[in-house]
């Protein structure tokens, strides 16, 4: 793509994801609060006062502010224009490794729901099913229409149809395998329902072989992580969330999954 067209194109990927991230920051704000994600428009939560348009500007409506609400100067937390700007870069890595492609939009859909997912479960703990589940659904319909236009028709989609289900139903599996196992070497509950769901909407995008390269990376993770903080905090056990592991390891794989598998496999066959 010519520079001239990256630039302008770059600017427009990055305001897009980082408005993307402002409705994201919106969805992890009140999904568990069990309150409408459309309805009423954003408002601070101290004082109900709806933000004028220009408030709402991601990243620059929180400078603008300078981290306060304009009618009863509440702090505003910093992770609002984080979250927005962390999901503009993503975006815009996105457009820069896979260009205009279907594919580009599915996985901008894709880590669009694990970043959701992902924040939700370092605040409550827990990965809401209706997240879970549409984004299932919307991974399927993703491989299907990227099967259908790159692999030219309905052999394609076919293919990348029993892919992600194949994909869906390994994940499930394996964390139902995982949780019974470890349930019954420990004594107790080894691992929350979501992560399972979580996988599932994984491998619907993935595919099996992906997924199972994004569950490796993101126990990885977890182990240097959680290790970490055991050490930091000395304390034998602290509440984990698994999830945004699973999320970071997915979204690893997205970008160097292919290279992963070819090293592995040109190691060992």
């Amino acid at each position: 793509m010519d520079i001239l067209m990256v630039v302008p194109a770059s600017i427009i990927v990055f305001v897009l994801g980082a408005s993307i991230g402002s409705f994201i920051n919106v969805v992890v704000y009140r999904l568990p609060a069990r309150l409408s994600v459309l309805w009423p428009p954003s408002r601070c939560p101290r004082c109900k006062n709806q933000l004028k348009a220009h408030d709402n500007v991601p990243v620059l409506g929180w400078i603008w502010l300078r981290g306060r609400c304009r009618y009863c100067q509440t702090k505003i937390s910093l992770r609002y224009p984080v979250v927005e700007g962390i999901t503009g870069i993503i975006f815009l890595l996105i457009f820069w490794e896979f260009q205009v492609s279907i594919i580009t939009i599915s996985y901008w859909a894709f880590c669009s729901w694990l970043l959701a997912l992902s924040l939700i479960d370092l605040d409550t703990m827990t990965l809401p099913s209706v997240l879970t589940k549409s984004g299932l659904v919307v991974g399927i319909c993703f491989q299907m229409a990227v099967g259908f236009f790159s692999q030219g028709g309905g052999i394609g989609l076919v293919n990348h149809l029993m892919m992600s289900i194949v994909g869906a139903v390994l994940g499930l599996w394996l964390f139902d395998a995982i949780a019974i196992v470890g349930s019954i070497a420990l004594g107790k509950e080894a691992m929350g329902g979501g992560d399972g769901k979580l996988a599932a909407m994984m491998g619907a995008w993935l595919g099996w072989q992906y997924l199972l390269l994004a569950f490796y990376i993101g126990c990885l993770v977890g182990v240097i992580v959680y290790g970490g903080a055991m050490l930091l905090l000395q304390r034998k056990k602290i509440p984990f969330p698994f999830g945004p592991c699973l999320g970071l390891g997915a979204v690893i794989t997205l970008f160097y999954g292919e290279g992963i598998l070819s090293t592995y496999l040109g190691l060992f066959f």
